[in-house]
């Protein structure tokens, strides 16, 4: 099952938050709770279940449908982004966004190279035309 990018990035903050308290890390070096703050975890959570439920509500769907659970979720991420000074998604949480993204279309027993390939596109770039993250 893919597993949501919120679940690694809360245990960053908890396995760091865990090393300041033992001593094994300089509070002045932490940097995971300021980097994935709880509002930005929770927003993030919520649109990811919407998507796995819209996802999941899919039954055959076409191309447009598939597309659109997609649009909806990057779009409601973008908000996410937004509302955290266009920070909240760095280089590695965009990759494990839209690798949660592919993952997820693929357990829904989507072929997303398929999916992808019939629009001119790879499975790394369904999320593009809407992404601003």
């Amino acid at each position: 099952m893919a597993v949501r990018p919120t679940t690694y990035w809360r245990e960053n903050v908890a396995e760091e938050a865990r090393l300041v308290a033992s001593g094994g890390l300089d509070p002045a070096d932490a940097y995971a709770a300021e980097l994935f703050p709880e509002s930005m975890l929770l927003g993030t959570d919520e649109v990811l279940s919407r998507f796995e439920a819209d996802l999941a509500a899919l039954s055959a769907p076409s191309d447009e449908e598939v597309f659109a659970v997609v649009e909806r979720a990057v779009l409601a991420l973008n908000q996410v982004n937004e509302q955290h000074g266009e920070a909240a998604y760095e280089t590695g949480e965009r990759e494990y966004l839209c690798a949660f993204i592919e993952e997820s279309i693929v357990e829904a027993g989507i072929d997303v190279d398929a999916l992808a390939a019939r629009h001119g596109l790879t499975r790394h770039e369904i999320t593009d035309k809407w992404r601003e993250w």
